[in-house]
């Protein structure tokens, strides 16, 4: 019997993989908490929607392959891809959305490639783009934040918005609900020559950030500091997603104060923190090596502010993250950990 060779010291590791995907969804838990207050119930739905479609894809992939079902129906990987995924949906995204984007995510991103461990992609961000290029206006139906939203949306209003577009209540739409988010309504008035000075008067943004979404991020960055404190992800891929993005961000504006928005703009309006703690840390799709780490984790946070900046999305994370994908193998291959016991030559 041949055995595959690797190299040694050989640390064992108590947390399986259910174990390590339960730490992360209770480390979004204080994100998911602040999001549903500020948007309601559709952030919820969206979970429900996309974890129920997810499970049940995961079982008819596993049962067409051959696979079992209880050992890897149970071990938490697909329902951490749903949330992941439904947090960067519309909290009132029509209900076919986050099934089509967990059903593809599933699918296509992940079992056609052999499952878990094999695919080169992150599934919940190939199932994002794929409902963001195909979808544009279900994915740009934003609802405003709790201060801003008249009138409020209520768990009825959700599910009827959510499952018919409309709710007999009040007569209310998705379209005369939806507006910008703050990303999208500063890059817009940016192109117009706005400075930035003037656009965050709006009400759309707080103190630093978005209305609302600083307290969002805020949550997503207390989970994400736990994950580092359980040692469930390493420091060198957050660090350096949020420390590229933010020299680029200081040192455009340090350029131009008005045609550029601030560090901390970038790093509580969007999606940014979600991306550099839970998704660019994907232990499958992301560099292996502690050095290839930093580059890879660098090169999310670049691309993130090139494609903000002066790309066609307002929020450029999910791209980024599967650009950088494809430079996995490469960046391991460059930069090999020294092997015990031996100099590095």
């Amino acid at each position: 019997m041949q055995f595959p060779l690797f190299s040694s010291p050989h640390l064992h590791q108590k947390n399986g993989v259910s174990q390590l995907m339960f730490q992360v969804i209770l480390a979004l838990l204080p994100g998911i908490a602040t999001y549903s207050w500020y948007f309601g119930y559709g952030v919820l739905i969206n979970i429900a929607l996309a974890v129920t479609t997810a499970l049940a894809s995961e079982a008819l992939m596993l049962r067409a392959r051959g696979q079992p079902l209880g050992l890897f129906l149970t071990d938490g990987s697909a329902v951490v891809t749903a949330v992941l995924l439904a947090l960067c949906l519309p909290p009132l995204a029509p209900w076919w959305v986050p099934v089509i984007g967990a059903a593809f995510a599933l699918i296509f991103a992940k079992h056609l490639y052999g499952g878990l461990g094999y695919n080169p992609f992150n599934p919940a961000m190939v199932g994002y783009v794929l409902l963001l290029i195909s979808f544009p206006k279900e994915m740009t139906a934003w609802l405003p934040a709790r201060e801003l939203a008249t009138p409020t949306v209520g768990l009825q209003e959700s599910l009827e918005l959510v499952f018919t577009g409309a709710t007999a209540v009040q007569g209310m739409t998705i379209d005369a609900l939806s507006g910008a988010t703050p990303l999208d309504y500063a890059k817009t008035q940016l192109g117009l020559g706005q400075p930035m000075a003037e656009i965050r008067v709006q009400p759309l943004f707080g103190i630093v950030g978005g209305q609302g979404w600083e307290w969002i991020n805020a949550g997503f960055l207390l989970g994400g500091l736990w994950l580092l404190y359980k040692r469930v992800i390493s420091w060198h891929i957050p660090l350096a997603t949020l420390g590229s993005l933010l020299i680029l961000a200081l040192c455009f504006q340090w350029l131009n104060p008005a045609g550029y928005p601030s560090a901390l703009f970038h790093l509580v309006s969007g999606g940014v923190l979600l991306g550099a703690f839970f998704i660019a840390t994907d232990p499958v799709t992301a560099a292996a090596t502690p050095r290839g780490r930093l580059f890879y984790g660098a090169g999310v946070g670049c691309l993130t502010y090139i494609i903000r900046t002066w790309g066609g999305y307002p929020d450029g994370v999910a791209f980024a993250v599967l650009l950088m994908n494809m430079t996995v193998p490469l960046i391991d291959y460059y930069t090999p950990p020294r092997v015990f016991g031996h100099n590095r030559h």
